[in-house]
């Protein structure tokens, strides 16, 4: 059985990428703990987009579809928009949203692969 991975593509406006960094770091170790869990990156646009991509690596698609399902999600979701109505909610020119860090983020979509191939560094 192979990995599954899961992009979550999220548009977020000018100026907002610090904020949206900043969010994710505090929800350290909401997934690391999960079952079926193997890998996290928050990739930063550095040309041609202003699309940030939130990299899982899951064992399997159940073990991806529980935790999303799960009460380790909503905790993080959740305290993202806290912290967006504690930093005084809509930021002047920047599009309202939820779940994924209130204003940080005016979309998201799921991009779904399994791995067919990896290949490591050596030690």
């Amino acid at each position: 059985m192979s990995s599954v991975v899961k992009f979550n593509v999220l548009t977020v406006p000018e100026g907002a990428g610090a904020t949206l960094e900043e969010r994710f770091s505090k929800r350290a170790g909401l997934v690391e703990d999960q079952p079926g869990f193997e890998e996290f990156q928050l990739l930063r646009p550095v040309e041609g987009t202003d699309k940030y991509l939130v990299y899982t690596r899951w064992r399997s698609e159940e073990d991806f579809q529980n935790w999303v399902n799960g009460q380790a999600f909503r905790q993080g979701h959740a305290q993202a928009a806290a912290d967006a109505r504690e930093e005084g909610g809509r930021r002047e020119g920047a599009p309202a949203g939820h779940g994924h860090g209130g204003p940080a983020a005016s979309n998201s979509e799921i991009w779904g692969f399994e791995v067919v191939q990896r290949v490591c560094a050596e030690s």
